[in-house]
Protein backbone atom coordinates (compact mmCIF):
# COMPACT_ATOMS: atom_id res chain seq x y z
CA UNK A 1 0.00 0.00 0.00
CA UNK A 2 2.84 2.35 0.91
CA UNK A 3 4.66 1.56 -2.33
CA UNK A 4 1.53 2.24 -4.41
CA UNK A 5 1.04 5.62 -2.73
CA UNK A 6 4.67 6.52 -3.34
CA UNK A 7 4.33 5.58 -7.01
CA UNK A 8 1.24 7.74 -7.39
CA UNK A 9 3.05 10.69 -5.76
CA UNK A 10 6.11 10.45 -8.01
CA UNK A 11 4.39 9.76 -11.33
CA UNK A 12 2.56 13.10 -11.65
CA UNK A 13 5.78 14.97 -10.84
CA UNK A 14 7.70 13.12 -13.55
CA UNK A 15 4.88 13.67 -16.03
CA UNK A 16 4.75 17.37 -15.16
CA UNK A 17 8.48 17.80 -15.72
CA UNK A 18 8.28 15.95 -19.03
CA UNK A 19 5.35 18.11 -20.06
CA UNK A 20 7.29 21.27 -19.23
CA UNK A 21 10.19 20.34 -21.51
CA UNK A 22 7.95 19.09 -24.30
CA UNK A 23 6.01 22.36 -24.28
CA UNK A 24 9.30 24.29 -24.56
CA UNK A 25 10.82 22.07 -27.24
CA UNK A 26 9.51 24.13 -30.23
CA UNK A 27 10.79 27.31 -28.57
CA UNK A 28 14.25 25.80 -28.00
CA UNK A 29 14.39 24.56 -31.60
CA UNK A 30 13.42 28.02 -32.86
CA UNK A 31 16.06 29.75 -30.74
CA UNK A 32 18.73 27.32 -31.93
CA UNK A 33 17.74 27.95 -35.56
CA UNK A 34 18.11 31.70 -35.00
CA UNK A 35 21.23 31.90 -32.89
CA UNK A 36 23.33 28.80 -33.56
CA UNK A 37 24.73 30.38 -36.79
CA UNK A 38 25.41 33.60 -34.86
CA UNK A 39 27.22 31.77 -32.06
CA UNK A 40 29.26 29.75 -34.56
CA UNK A 41 30.29 32.96 -36.32
CA UNK A 42 31.33 34.46 -32.97
CA UNK A 43 33.34 31.38 -32.02
CA UNK A 44 35.36 31.71 -35.24
CA UNK A 45 35.89 35.48 -35.01
CA UNK A 46 35.30 37.65 -31.95
CA UNK A 47 35.33 34.92 -29.30
CA UNK A 48 38.57 33.52 -30.73
CA UNK A 49 40.49 36.64 -29.64
CA UNK A 50 42.21 36.91 -26.27
CA UNK A 51 40.05 39.86 -25.27
CA UNK A 52 36.73 38.07 -25.87
CA UNK A 53 37.44 34.51 -24.76
CA UNK A 54 35.12 35.02 -21.81
CA UNK A 55 32.07 35.10 -24.11
CA UNK A 56 31.38 31.32 -24.26
CA UNK A 57 32.06 31.03 -20.52
CA UNK A 58 29.52 33.77 -19.74
CA UNK A 59 26.93 32.10 -21.98
CA UNK A 60 27.51 28.73 -20.33
CA UNK A 61 27.19 30.20 -16.83
CA UNK A 62 24.02 32.07 -17.84
CA UNK A 63 22.48 28.83 -19.09
CA UNK A 64 23.46 27.09 -15.86
CA UNK A 65 21.93 29.90 -13.79
CA UNK A 66 18.70 29.70 -15.79
CA UNK A 67 18.58 25.91 -15.29
CA UNK A 68 19.25 26.39 -11.56
CA UNK A 69 16.40 28.88 -11.22
CA UNK A 70 14.00 26.96 -13.47
CA UNK A 71 12.05 25.03 -10.76
CA UNK A 72 11.60 28.18 -8.67
CA UNK A 73 10.55 30.13 -11.75
CA UNK A 74 8.00 27.51 -12.74
CA UNK A 75 6.51 27.40 -9.28
CA UNK A 76 6.42 31.19 -8.91
CA UNK A 77 4.67 31.62 -12.26
CA UNK A 78 2.23 28.73 -11.83
CA UNK A 79 -0.73 31.03 -11.23
CA UNK A 80 0.57 33.88 -13.39
CA UNK A 81 -0.87 35.15 -16.64
CA UNK A 82 0.91 35.94 -19.91
CA UNK A 83 1.89 39.58 -19.98
CA UNK A 84 0.97 41.91 -22.83
CA UNK A 85 4.39 43.53 -22.39
CA UNK A 86 5.80 40.46 -24.11
CA UNK A 87 4.66 41.65 -27.56
CA UNK A 88 6.57 44.97 -27.65
CA UNK A 89 9.56 43.19 -26.09
CA UNK A 90 9.35 40.55 -28.82
CA UNK A 91 9.12 43.25 -31.51
CA UNK A 92 12.25 44.97 -30.21
CA UNK A 93 14.11 41.67 -30.08
CA UNK A 94 13.15 40.68 -33.63
CA UNK A 95 14.03 44.14 -34.95
CA UNK A 96 17.46 43.99 -33.30
CA UNK A 97 18.05 40.52 -34.72
CA UNK A 98 17.02 41.42 -38.28
CA UNK A 99 19.09 44.62 -38.33
CA UNK A 100 22.05 43.01 -36.61
CA UNK A 101 22.11 39.90 -38.79
CA UNK A 102 21.52 41.67 -42.08
CA UNK A 103 23.92 44.57 -41.41
CA UNK A 104 26.54 42.50 -39.56
CA UNK A 105 26.11 44.46 -36.31
CA UNK A 106 27.11 41.87 -33.73
CA UNK A 107 26.06 44.10 -30.83
CA UNK A 108 22.43 44.14 -32.04
CA UNK A 109 22.42 40.50 -33.12
CA UNK A 110 23.54 39.08 -29.76
CA UNK A 111 21.63 41.61 -27.67
CA UNK A 112 18.43 40.53 -29.41
CA UNK A 113 18.78 37.15 -27.71
CA UNK A 114 18.17 38.72 -24.31
CA UNK A 115 15.10 40.60 -25.55
CA UNK A 116 13.64 37.50 -27.19
CA UNK A 117 14.18 35.34 -24.11
CA UNK A 118 12.54 38.00 -21.93
CA UNK A 119 9.62 38.19 -24.38
CA UNK A 120 9.19 34.41 -24.35
CA UNK A 121 9.04 34.37 -20.56
CA UNK A 122 6.50 37.20 -20.51
CA UNK A 123 4.28 35.61 -23.16
CA UNK A 124 4.38 32.08 -21.73
CA UNK A 125 4.69 32.46 -17.94
CA UNK A 126 4.16 36.14 -17.16
CA UNK A 127 6.07 38.74 -15.18
CA UNK A 128 6.77 36.35 -12.28
CA UNK A 129 8.87 34.18 -14.60
CA UNK A 130 10.86 37.17 -15.85
CA UNK A 131 11.42 38.31 -12.28
CA UNK A 132 12.74 34.85 -11.36
CA UNK A 133 15.10 34.73 -14.35
CA UNK A 134 16.23 38.35 -14.42
CA UNK A 135 19.81 37.68 -13.29
CA UNK A 136 20.68 35.03 -15.94
CA UNK A 137 19.36 37.43 -18.60
CA UNK A 138 21.29 40.33 -17.10
CA UNK A 139 24.42 38.19 -16.86
CA UNK A 140 24.21 37.47 -20.60
CA UNK A 141 24.95 41.14 -21.25
CA UNK A 142 28.59 40.46 -20.42
CA UNK A 143 28.94 38.23 -23.50
CA UNK A 144 27.82 40.96 -25.92
CA UNK A 145 30.80 42.29 -27.95
CA UNK A 146 31.20 46.01 -27.37
CA UNK A 147 31.74 48.52 -30.20
CA UNK A 148 35.42 48.86 -31.05
CA UNK A 149 35.39 52.66 -30.77
CA UNK A 150 34.14 52.54 -27.17
CA UNK A 151 36.60 49.79 -26.25
CA UNK A 152 39.55 51.71 -27.69
CA UNK A 153 38.53 54.98 -26.05
CA UNK A 154 38.28 53.43 -22.58
CA UNK A 155 41.00 50.79 -22.80
CA UNK A 156 43.96 53.12 -23.34
CA UNK A 157 43.41 55.15 -20.12
CA UNK A 158 42.89 51.91 -18.20
CA UNK A 159 46.11 50.39 -19.56
CA UNK A 160 48.00 53.58 -18.77
CA UNK A 161 46.69 53.59 -15.18
CA UNK A 162 47.51 49.89 -14.66
CA UNK A 163 51.00 50.40 -16.11
CA UNK A 164 51.59 53.45 -13.89
CA UNK A 165 50.61 51.64 -10.69
CA UNK A 166 52.54 48.47 -11.57
CA UNK A 167 55.67 50.50 -12.40
CA UNK A 168 55.60 52.42 -9.12
CA UNK A 169 54.99 49.35 -6.96
CA UNK A 170 57.85 47.43 -8.58
CA UNK A 171 60.11 50.49 -8.41
CA UNK A 172 59.40 50.83 -4.69
CA UNK A 173 60.24 47.11 -4.37
CA UNK A 174 63.70 47.84 -5.78
CA UNK A 175 63.36 46.58 -9.37
CA UNK A 176 65.05 48.46 -12.24
CA UNK A 177 61.87 49.45 -14.05
CA UNK A 178 60.74 52.44 -16.09
CA UNK A 179 57.70 53.23 -18.20
CA UNK A 180 56.89 54.99 -21.44
CA UNK A 181 53.14 55.11 -21.99
CA UNK A 182 51.95 51.50 -21.72
CA UNK A 183 55.43 50.02 -22.33
CA UNK A 184 57.30 48.79 -19.27
CA UNK A 185 61.09 48.45 -19.37
CA UNK A 186 62.50 46.15 -16.70
CA UNK A 187 66.15 45.28 -16.97
CA UNK A 188 66.81 44.39 -20.60
CA UNK A 189 63.19 43.53 -21.38
CA UNK A 190 60.41 45.67 -22.78
CA UNK A 191 56.80 44.67 -22.18
CA UNK A 192 53.76 46.13 -23.87
CA UNK A 193 50.68 46.08 -21.63
CA UNK A 194 48.17 44.57 -24.04
CA UNK A 195 44.39 44.97 -24.11
CA UNK A 196 43.96 41.42 -22.85
CA UNK A 197 45.99 42.25 -19.74
CA UNK A 198 44.32 45.46 -18.65
CA UNK A 199 41.59 46.37 -21.10
CA UNK A 200 37.88 47.06 -20.85
CA UNK A 201 37.03 43.45 -21.69
CA UNK A 202 39.06 42.23 -18.73
CA UNK A 203 37.24 44.68 -16.47
CA UNK A 204 33.90 43.42 -17.79
CA UNK A 205 34.90 39.82 -17.19
CA UNK A 206 35.93 40.49 -13.61
CA UNK A 207 32.77 42.52 -13.03
CA UNK A 208 30.78 39.52 -14.21
CA UNK A 209 32.75 37.31 -11.82
CA UNK A 210 31.93 39.60 -8.92
CA UNK A 211 28.22 39.79 -9.72
CA UNK A 212 28.12 36.01 -10.09
CA UNK A 213 29.66 35.71 -6.63
CA UNK A 214 27.01 38.05 -5.21
CA UNK A 215 24.20 36.07 -6.84
CA UNK A 216 25.45 32.71 -5.62
CA UNK A 217 26.31 33.82 -2.08
CA UNK A 218 23.04 35.78 -1.71
CA UNK A 219 23.69 38.09 1.23
CA UNK A 220 20.61 39.41 3.04
CA UNK A 221 22.09 42.86 3.64
CA UNK A 222 21.29 45.32 0.86
CA UNK A 223 24.06 47.65 2.03
CA UNK A 224 26.57 44.80 1.87
CA UNK A 225 25.51 43.80 -1.65
CA UNK A 226 25.54 47.36 -3.01
CA UNK A 227 28.89 48.17 -1.37
CA UNK A 228 30.52 45.03 -2.75
CA UNK A 229 29.04 45.60 -6.23
CA UNK A 230 30.53 49.11 -6.30
CA UNK A 231 33.90 47.92 -4.99
CA UNK A 232 34.15 45.26 -7.71
CA UNK A 233 35.47 47.95 -10.08
CA UNK A 234 38.55 48.87 -7.97
CA UNK A 235 38.97 45.17 -7.15
CA UNK A 236 39.11 44.42 -10.88
CA UNK A 237 41.66 47.19 -11.39
CA UNK A 238 43.79 45.80 -8.55
CA UNK A 239 43.62 42.30 -10.04
CA UNK A 240 44.79 43.70 -13.39
CA UNK A 241 47.74 45.39 -11.67
CA UNK A 242 48.66 42.10 -9.98
CA UNK A 243 48.56 40.27 -13.33
CA UNK A 244 50.80 42.84 -15.04
CA UNK A 245 53.24 42.72 -12.12
CA UNK A 246 53.34 38.91 -12.20
CA UNK A 247 54.04 38.90 -15.95
CA UNK A 248 56.72 41.55 -15.52
CA UNK A 249 58.45 39.64 -12.75
CA UNK A 250 58.25 36.35 -14.68
CA UNK A 251 59.88 38.02 -17.68
CA UNK A 252 62.56 39.67 -15.53
CA UNK A 253 63.53 36.51 -13.64
CA UNK A 254 62.92 33.77 -16.25
CA UNK A 255 63.22 35.52 -19.61
CA UNK A 256 60.97 36.67 -22.40
CA UNK A 257 60.01 33.17 -23.55
CA UNK A 258 58.65 32.29 -20.11
CA UNK A 259 56.72 35.55 -19.92
CA UNK A 260 55.09 35.11 -23.32
CA UNK A 261 54.73 31.33 -23.20
CA UNK A 262 52.97 29.02 -20.82
CA UNK A 263 53.40 31.31 -17.85
CA UNK A 264 51.42 34.02 -19.68
CA UNK A 265 48.39 31.78 -19.44
CA UNK A 266 49.24 31.12 -15.81
CA UNK A 267 49.19 34.87 -15.20
CA UNK A 268 45.65 34.87 -16.56
CA UNK A 269 44.73 32.35 -13.89
CA UNK A 270 46.41 34.59 -11.32
CA UNK A 271 44.18 37.45 -12.51
CA UNK A 272 40.93 35.64 -11.81
CA UNK A 273 42.17 33.93 -8.66
CA UNK A 274 43.39 37.20 -7.18
CA UNK A 275 40.12 38.93 -8.14
CA UNK A 276 38.07 36.17 -6.49
CA UNK A 277 40.21 36.23 -3.34
CA UNK A 278 39.94 40.03 -3.16
CA UNK A 279 36.16 39.85 -3.55
CA UNK A 280 35.91 37.27 -0.75
CA UNK A 281 38.26 39.30 1.45
CA UNK A 282 36.33 42.55 0.92
CA UNK A 283 33.03 40.73 1.49
CA UNK A 284 34.37 39.31 4.77
CA UNK A 285 35.63 42.76 5.78
CA UNK A 286 32.22 44.32 5.11
CA UNK A 287 30.57 41.52 7.10
CA UNK A 288 32.98 42.12 9.99
CA UNK A 289 32.21 45.86 9.89
CA UNK A 290 28.46 45.20 9.91
CA UNK A 291 28.79 42.92 12.92
CA UNK A 292 30.85 45.53 14.78
CA UNK A 293 28.26 48.23 14.02
CA UNK A 294 25.36 45.98 15.01
CA UNK A 295 27.17 44.97 18.20
CA UNK A 296 27.85 48.61 19.12
CA UNK A 297 24.23 49.53 18.43
CA UNK A 298 22.94 46.71 20.61
CA UNK A 299 25.29 47.67 23.45
CA UNK A 300 24.07 51.26 23.31
CA UNK A 301 20.51 49.98 23.69
CA UNK A 302 21.53 47.83 26.63
CA UNK A 303 21.14 44.57 24.77
CA UNK A 304 23.56 41.64 24.69
CA UNK A 305 24.86 41.01 21.17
Amino acid sequence: MGMDMGTRAIAPTTAAVTGQWLSWLPIVVGLLALYLPSLLDLSRTTWASDEQKHGPIVLSIACWLAWRKWPGMWQASETGRPSAWGWPTLSIGLLLYVVGRSQDIVLFEIASMIWLLAAILLLTRGTAALKAQWFPLFFMMFMIPLPGSIVEALTMPMKAAVSYVAEHILFWAGYPISRMGVILQIGQYKLLVADACAGLHTLFTLEALGLLYLNIVRRDSLLRNVTLAVLIVPISFTANVIRVMVLTLITYHFGDEAGQGFLHGFAGMVLFLSALLLIIAVDSLIHWGERRIDGATMRQRGMTP
